[in-house]
């Protein structure tokens, strides 16, 4: 199958402009091109697309993603360094979320603290109404 670079976006989530980007920066091949000499990516560019995407929502800096592309072209001799990448990524991303749910709990401990306070101010403000009447 074959898909014009508006469709390859759209296809992505990327935009028409990211995918130049990414063609100019070599984080992707330049895909082939149609006889009226206009981008045809394939099923293969749009999965490679969709992992560069994953790549980026780790967090991966646009450098350590061109090292992977270029090295892929490799085959399997560069499989180690591959895997290296990846697993360097991925304690990254560990060590991300650990820090998130830091985070996470402290937000819900704080509104816990909030919706007790909040409680004690309506059951006072009660208490109030029933002396006053």
């Amino acid at each position: 199958m074959s898909y014009s670079i508006a469709e390859a976006a759209r296809r992505s989530g990327l935009s028409i402009d990211t995918l130049r980007y990414y063609e100019r920066i070599k984080l992707v091949d330049p895909p082939a091109r149609d006889t009226a000499g206009r981008r045809a990516y394939s099923d293969d560019d749009l999965n490679w697309l969709v992992f560069l995407t994953h790549l980026r929502t780790t967090g991966m800096p646009i450098k350590m993603m061109r090292e992977y592309a270029q090295l892929r072209h490799h085959g399997d001799a560069s499989a180690g360094r591959r895997m290296g990448i990846l697993v360097e990524q991925r304690n990254s991303v560990r060590a991300r979320i650990a820090e998130l749910q830091s985070c996470l709990d402290v937000l819900d401990y704080k509104i816990d603290n909030y919706d007790r306070i909040c409680r004690d101010v309506a059951g006072a403000d009660a208490t109030m109404e029933e002396i006053s009447a």
